[in-house]
């Protein structure tokens, strides 16, 4: 079931992303209270009409379902001894591959040489585009998207200074459609099903990106599963600043990493953008049960 009607709206804007956020943490923090419908929507900052029409553009349920669902789940009696209901219903595998199932996602790595020239003689082509969470400067060379960083109002510019800033004498060209078209091509299916992402990093970092692509791809992990796959059991801080690290979001899918109980841990972009996009991760499923 898609979240998005057509071409001209797939996405929603960065400030009804910000109210659905809102909005999947209530449910999450209030689930045992039944909220009704215009108390979800207040608190999201919109009448219940605007809002129940938003949730379910974005979802593809109604946000009476979605309760339905997570309060479904808790009382079997496994979530209620999870610290947080929505972490404890990904650890049941209710994100299964989720919408990123048909796509692949290969890693490019740059060499050492080309680390050194920090960009020199690559055209890195940017832009600004509207994603299911919100606006994301979205980068890319002839190999490959490079940067994908979530961009919070009235922050543009300074998200542009850090990705010159990471790649200070390469030469940066903005095209905002060929933002779009990747956009669509990562969360909506369009055009080809495969998608490089070329990075560079540490053989360490490189190696927990590469794994986080494994296990992360498939659904929820965890900090320990990923030192485990790059042979470091003992090194899960290493992991952990390595996943930190990551600019290329949600095609490296550092925001399917917990920590071992369950609970969210921290996410470069926000911790509620980390919950919804593991929440929409898991909304086929729910679709599937109403």
């Amino acid at each position: 079931m898609s979240a998005m009607a057509n071409a001209d709206d797939k996405f929603v804007d960065s400030r009804d992303f910000a109210r659905i956020a809102r909005a999947i943490r209530y449910i999450e923090d209030k689930f045992r209270e039944q909220p009704s419908l215009a108390a979800v929507a207040a608190h999201a900052g919109l009448s219940e009409f605007h809002f129940n029409r938003l949730f379910r553009r974005w979802a593809g349920v109604t946000p009476k379902q979605y309760l339905t669902f997570v309060t479904g789940n808790a009382a079997k009696g496994a979530l209620l001894t999870q610290p947080s209901v929505l972490d404890a219903a990904y650890s049941v595998g209710l994100s299964g591959p989720g919408r990123l199932h048909d796509l692949i996602v290969t890693l490019d790595a740059m060499t050492p040489g080309e680390l050194k020239l920090l960009g020199r003689g690559t055209v890195i082509r940017y832009g600004f585009t509207d994603t299911p969470f919100g606006r994301a400067l979205v980068a890319s060379t002839s190999r490959g998207v490079c940067h994908l960083a979530f961009v919070e109002a009235g922050k543009e510019k300074s998200a542009v200074r850090a990705l010159q800033e990471q790649w200070p004498d390469a030469t940066l060209e903005q095209d905002d459609a060929r933002a779009l078209i990747i956009a669509r091509q990562i969360w909506d299916g369009e055009g080809d099903s495969a998608l490089k992402v070329s990075v560079g990093g540490t053989n360490f970092q490189l190696k927990v990106w590469q794994a986080l692509i494994d296990l992360g791809g498939r659904g929820r992990t965890t900090y320990t599963e990923v030192a485990d796959a790059v042979g470091s059991r003992s090194g899960t801080r290493a992991v952990g600043n390595a996943v930190g690290a990551n600019s290329v979001g949600w095609l490296i899918p550092c925001h399917n990493v917990l920590r071992k109980d369950g609970s969210l841990g921290g996410y470069h972009w926000g911790e509620d953008r980390k919950r919804a996009m593991l929440a929409w991760k898991s909304l086929p499923a729910v679709a599937q049960n109403m």
